[in-house]
């Protein structure tokens, strides 16, 4: 039961605080639009797709409506398309036409699901998809692609993270007239889940419904400002803030999500009730780290703080909701985090103290820009390092890192919207490219053998 007081707190953090739903994602099974002839199977593609996502964006926009909760992406995600692309001879990249020809027919924002699985080896149709990333990132606007080539049960596929290396460079430098957006589209994955609303990572796992809403929430504003107004409590008390914050958010999304698979008439899936920030001022994961008492994020103290913050919004979000899933906690990307980016600026906040924080985080290494003369191996050991983070500590870590073509440290790259602006962070300057090269896989961990 709401009471008046209830109601008028959750106003005051939509109107105030940022409080938002971040994506409700329509997830789609192609399974059934597999065939030998590609033209046949895009036909099929978008004769599904359009039947189940006609409403979908209508149907967003009047929950919207109804009940005065923003919802800022509507999107789509889809079987990994590695699966079709196996069984089909030609391009995937008219795979990739296909999926952008629905969005912009439904009036998505983006689609998920160009993707392959390769974190034990290769299959059919992996390769192929993986080598036409450049190629159908650059020809399209609201496809997005990712990679899983690792898993604690599995090990590291290494021969995929030196690929990959290759694949995100060619996919800025396609786009390099385009603020190298094609490779802030790529997500490379360690442990990947089925059922992640949000972008670039979202695909439609095969142990999914046929069809499924997934929700995704957000408010980092609204955590922040409820720890600004604690300014000398304990940390036991910052956390059960934190946790009933997260309740009230998450109990939001599970109306949406609830609502919207309703009007669909398709099952609601889960609630990822994941910190998702924006460049808004106030809307930063960094700032509640700050609200915690750290001078700047970044500083020491800052992973603690940030593992403080996931393992409340994590309990506070699964009493709301017998429906939690995806990555649920909190992100760190740098370029759409207005804190993220002032920590890197001041020098407080530096790759190597990322790639700690991505230890106790949701994901990963997010939306890093780097030098436009990174080498393909330098980013292929950058995917390796947080991949092996995932797989050691049995959690889902991801690289989304953008070469910006042409820039140097210190440099700026804009993006605008949603993705904000990336200050170019300086890496190691010595090689991995030995280590890089020696192919292979590295084998799971001991802990893997759990049966």
């Amino acid at each position: 039961m709401f009471t008046t007081n209830d109601i008028l707190e959750t106003i005051k953090m939509i109107q105030e605080e940022n409080l938002d739903i971040r994506t409700i994602t329509m997830g789609i099974s192609l399974l059934d639009c597999i065939d030998s002839d590609i033209d046949r199977s895009c036909d099929k593609i978008y004769e599904k797709m359009m039947r189940l996502a006609e409403n979908h964006v209508k149907t967003g926009e009047i929950i919207e409506k109804r009940y005065g909760i923003p919802i800022i992406n509507k999107r789509l995600s889809v079987t990994p398309i590695a699966i079709l692309a196996a069984a089909a001879k030609g391009s995937p990249v008219k795979f990739a036409l296909t999926l952008q020809k629905v969005a912009d027919a439904v009036g998505v924002n983006y689609v998920g699901g160009y993707s392959a699985l390769v974190h034990k080896g290769f299959s059919a149709g992996d390769r192929e998809l993986i080598e036409s990333i450049p190629e159908a990132l650059s020809s399209t606007t609201k496809v997005c692609s990712s990679v899983n080539i690792g898993s604690t049960r599995a090990g590291i596929n290494m021969d995929a993270a030196a690929l990959m290396g290759r694949i995100i460079k060619q996919s800025a430098e396609a786009t390099a007239n385009d603020h190298c957006f094609g490779a802030a589209k790529i997500v490379v994955f360690c442990n990947a889940v089925e059922d992640n609303p949000f972008m670039a990572g979202a695909f439609h796992g095969t142990g999914e419904p046929d069809a499924v809403i997934n929700v995704g929430v957000s408010g980092p504003g609204v955590v922040r400002a409820k720890l600004e107004k604690m300014p000398d409590a304990s940390i036991d008390e910052l956390a059960e803030a934190i946790k009933k914050t997260a309740f009230k958010i998450t109990r939001m999304g599970q109306l949406v999500g609830t609502e919207a698979a309703k009007m669909l008439g398709v099952p609601f899936g889960i609630v990822d009730l994941s910190l998702a920030p924006t460049p808004a001022v106030g809307d930063s994961v960094a700032h509640i780290l700050e609200a915690m008492g750290l001078d700047r994020c970044g500083t020491h103290g800052t992973t603690a703080a940030l593992a403080l913050l996931n393992d409340a919004v994590k309990k506070g979000g699964v009493m709301a909701s017998s429906s939690v899933g995806g990555l649920s906690g909190a992100f760190i990307p740098v370029s759409e985090d207005a804190g993220m980016i002032d920590a890197v600026n001041a020098g407080a906040l530096s790759i190597e103290k990322l790639e700690a924080m991505t230890a106790v985080c949701s994901v990963g290494l997010d939306m890093i820009v780097v030098p436009g003369d990174t080498s393909a191996e330098t980013l292929a050991a950058i995917i390796a390092d947080e991949a092996a983070i995932g797989m050691v500590n049995s959690k889902t870590t991801a690289v989304r890192v953008i070469p910006a073509i042409g820039m140097k440290e210190g440099e700026v790259l804009e993006f605008g919207g949603l993705f904000g602006s990336g200050p170019v962070m300086p890496l190691s300057k010595f090689s991995s490219a030995k280590f890089i090269s020696r192919g292979g896989r590295i084998p799971a961990p001991l802990q893997s053998l759990k049966n």
